[in-house]
């Protein structure tokens, strides 16, 4: 018999349907912060910031480190629409750590034509592959 705490959740990509299922909630980053979504939350539509998304089951939680995207939220259902999100087993962590340093050096040797906002995304989406493997 199904859980009447749990709501559907569906996580789809340009490439995929990375995930559907009944869950208890979902945890992630929005561009205002951390947001955790029960069954019955309030109508919204939130953007995505880079960090892991955590779905928690009857049993378990899976844990997957999401980019970019947009989530609407309703009382019995919840939609990721993500450009990139990838699970522990995609992630290639000597890829991660060296793009990590590479945004970090461009941050720390800040030019002119070194465009910032790209740096910052970069550094917060492989420190979100690197912490998801944790």
């Amino acid at each position: 018999m199904a859980d009447e705490r749990n709501f559907r959740l569906k996580i789809i990509t340009p490439e995929r349907i990375f995930y559907e299922g009944d869950v208890h909630m979902v945890e992630f980053n929005t561009t205002e912060g951390e947001i955790g979504v029960y069954k019955g939350h309030v109508p919204m539509t939130v953007i995505v910031s880079p960090g892991i998304l955590a779905i928690s089951g009857d049993s378990e939680t899976k844990n997957a480190a999401l980019h970019a995207g947009f989530v609407e939220i309703l009382q019995d259902k919840v939609t990721v629409l993500a450009e990139v999100i990838e699970w522990p087993g995609e992630i290639d962590k000597q890829r991660a750590e060296a793009a990590k340093a590479r945004a970090e050096e461009r941050l720390r040797t800040k030019t002119p034509e070194t465009d910032l906002l790209r740096a910052e995304t970069a550094l917060q989406r492989a420190i979100a592959r690197i912490n998801v493997l944790s």
